[in-house]
């Protein structure tokens, strides 16, 4: 009992052999199969007809009396369904011990189907075990979790540190973003404050051409946009290439910042103590078109 026994099995016919596989031991009961072992034998330049022989190595775990049925399924061609071909009963002698073999062989054939022959013999017993590792490892491996050692505590400092510094840089742009917009609010509230005045008609012209001039210089510092320029060093050619303006709208801005400078400079003016409509409106328009 326990020696190995070799079941040869070879089908020979015409067709695809690379899709032939071994034939399977219908009752596994009593009986420790091995992998099979192929190779093909080829009749023909092209390797459509030959033989293909399988070997399958099993080993009788208990008293036995045959070998296990072999059984082949193939697809006829000429019958149009699926053949199912078996070998016959092969006796054997299975006691305790060493085991007794009778060699006998059986076939079973039918033309043009392949045939499948069976052929017992005594073989020596493979080995389950090939070989035993003895060499001991050049680091020796540890067994603790790995959110008990260092190493893995001192991996998470990383994208901590990354976190921290992230965060960081947000609030840094959260505050530089806020004193912006404050900047930004507080330019509007002086620019809408002025305009507001500037639509009233009892302002001196000191003081009109003073404040219109400071809505100019107002709007061309939130028209900058990300160049955030000071509205206290904005002048008239600034102005205009911010705006983008033409040469008649120039000129009107040029006269607006003289007449400024000479109210405020010169203490005294030879004009008119009052504005004229004309030019309250005149100014007012050419405010109200820089965007």
């Amino acid at each position: 009992m326990g020696d190995p026994i070799t079941l040869t099995s070879a089908i020979s016919g015409r067709g695809n052999f690379d899709r032939v596989n071994a034939p399977v031991v219908e009752d596994e009961r009593g009986w420790h199969k091995y992998p099979p072992s192929s190779k093909f034998k080829q009749d023909d330049e092209v390797g459509i007809s030959g033989t293909k022989t399988f070997e399958t190595v099993l080993s009788p775990n208990e008293k036995k009396q045959s070998v296990p049925v072999l059984a082949l399924s193939y697809f006829d061609p000429a019958k149009e369904q699926y053949v199912t071909l078996r070998s016959e009963p092969i006796a054997i002698t299975v006691q305790g011990g060493a085991a007794a073999t009778q060699n006998v062989t059986a076939s079973q054939s039918a033309s043009p189907s392949p045939a499948i022959a069976v052929a017992p013999q005594r073989t020596q017993k493979p080995q389950d075990i090939l070989y035993q590792l003895t060499d001991r490892p050049a680091t020796a491996e540890s067994f603790a979790p790995l959110y008990t050692r260092t190493v893995f505590w001192t991996a998470q400092l990383i994208p901590l540190l990354a976190l921290i510094g992230f965060a960081g840089w947000k609030i840094r742009q959260t505050r530089i973003d806020n004193r912006e917009a404050r900047r930004i609010a507080a330019l509007q509230h002086e620019t809408s404050e002025l305009m507001h005045k500037l639509r009233r008609n009892a302002a001196s012209p000191r003081e009109y051409y003073a404040e219109a001039s400071r809505v100019v210089r107002l709007k061309t510092a939130l028209a900058s946009g990300s160049s955030r320029i000071d509205p206290n060093v904005v002048d008239a050619e600034t102005a205009a290439d911010t705006f983008k303006l033409n040469t008649d709208s120039r000129d009107q801005l040029r006269r607006l910042f003289e007449q400024s400078d000479e109210w405020q400079y010169s203490g005294a003016h030879n004009g008119p103590a009052r504005i004229s409509p004309e030019n309250r409106r005149e100014v007012l328009e050419l405010i109200e078109n820089l965007k």
